[in-house]
């Protein structure tokens, strides 16, 4: 973590975006399932943004594009009711004013301790072995 962190200070870059993004899943109304969302990457999140006219002036690597696949998974159809609201949200959270920095990563961090999965840092960073803490 401390090599990852030094890298990259606590926001995601493509491999961690991609890896928390794989765990999300979303309630299938119909058969009642939790399912794997269908992922966005960040040409994807980048071209919903420009279609709503929305620029982010915060885009923190890969925290944004984390942000919109979380609220796909959590909130989309439901509070959040369509992809402009999403675009909305998604600007909303990477510019919240009483926000630290590194917040979204630290949260997201905080999920996985609190659910026992453990983070491959290293695979991140293109190293072999995994280092959890």
């Amino acid at each position: 973590m401390q090599k990852y962190k030094a890298n990259n200070q606590w926001h995601f870059n493509c491999p961690a975006c991609m890896f928390a993004v794989s765990l999300m899943k979303k309630r299938n109304p119909v058969t009642k399932q939790m399912e794997a969302i269908e992922p966005m990457n960040k040409e994807q999140v980048d071209n919903l943004l420009s279609k709503h006219g929305i620029k982010l002036e915060n885009t923190a690597d890969y925290d944004y594009v984390y942000v919109a696949n979380m609220c796909k998974a959590d909130y989309l159809g439901s509070s959040i009711i369509d992809e402009k609201h999403m675009a909305m949200y998604v600007k909303d959270t990477m510019e919240d004013p009483d926000s630290a920095d590194g917040v979204i990563m630290r949260q997201w961090w905080a999920k996985m301790i609190a659910c026992g999965i453990p983070v491959p840092w290293a695979m991140f960073l293109g190293d072999k072995e995994e280092d959890d803490d």
